[in-house]
């Protein structure tokens, strides 16, 4: 039957209506189920006793220094791999030389590496036995267990966003324009503010909301590096965790409601800057 429909569909004529139907039934389903059903529940849980407990619950002192860590790792981890990204999706997209596909790998291991093995490596290199422990003991610096472990973790978890939105815009658009500024007399930074920069903004953009939703809500590696302090080195996802565990579940999901809100503004951003970028 599919291949009848197959075939006809091939000759120009419409599918049948019956599976059109069938397709957007099935699409929503698993939208309702899987995306929207758990964001329900999440607010539900989150106001079922009141606005009061909920402003409780994220306001305690635990809750707000969760609040501002995961503030901070993505305010340092996001302009650092925005400048990553801009550097090597420019290297990647403009030039050619030896080693660009190994470049190109490495940029992709953390889509490939579990976030748990990911913090597993940093506490091999700076955990008490780890590699660098001698390197951090003169510097009198502390990484695991303490807020530098956890924005490395989200640095190594994040850095390809930008990196992996930028150069294959960047190779589509190609180096003519650059080469026709450089021509006529323009140096290297007022061919990439004028030139460059603008025809990258809205992919930039759309690079940086999507590192930045990651490293608000990275759990894995931030889990392994962080000792699970409470209101040291707790992130708003290890903090709904633990209220969690402990049975508190109007603080875990109000906790959580936090976390899905800054999740929709994301979305929101992310679905502007999209369409601005296909513009």
């Amino acid at each position: 039957m599919l291949f009848f429909v197959q075939n006809k569909y091939n000759k120009g004529l419409m599918p049948p209506a019956w599976l059109n139907w069938t397709l957007v039934v099935i699409s929503l389903t698993f939208l309702a189920v899987f995306l929207l059903l758990p964001l329900v529940i999440i607010f539900t849980e989150a106001f079922r006793q009141g606005m009061t407990l909920w402003w409780q619950s994220i306001s305690e002192p635990e809750a707000l220094h969760a609040l501002k860590l995961t503030l901070l790792t993505a305010a340092v981890a996001v302009p650092a791999n925005t400048i990553f990204g801009l550097a090597a999706a420019w290297c990647l997209a403009k030039f050619r030389f030896f080693g660009r596909n190994i470049i190109i790998t490495l940029i992709d291991l953390p889509f490939a590496v579990s976030p748990i093995i990911a913090g597993m490596l940093f506490v091999l290199l700076f955990g008490a036995r780890g590699y660098l422990r001698g390197i951090t003991d003169s510097l009198d610096l502390q990484i695991i267990f303490a807020v530098p472990g956890i924005i490395l973790a989200t640095m190594f978890i994040t850095f390809p966003f930008v990196a992996r939105e930028l150069t294959g815009l960047m190779t589509q658009q190609g180096s003519q324009a650059e080469q026709a500024a450089l021509s006529l007399g323009a140096s290297g930074w007022q061919t990439f503010w004028h030139i460059t920069l603008p025809d990258i903004k809205w992919g930039l953009l759309y690079g940086i909301i999507l590192c930045n939703a990651r490293a608000m809500g990275e759990f894995g590696a931030v889990s392994v590096v962080s000792g699970h302090i409470r209101g040291k080195t707790n992130t708003l996802p290890l903090h709904a965790e633990i209220l969690y565990n402990e049975y508190n579940f109007s603080a875990a999901f109000a906790v959580a409601s936090l976390l899905a809100f800054l999740a929709l503004v994301t979305l929101v951003i992310k679905s502007i800057a999209e369409r601005r970028k296909k513009r």
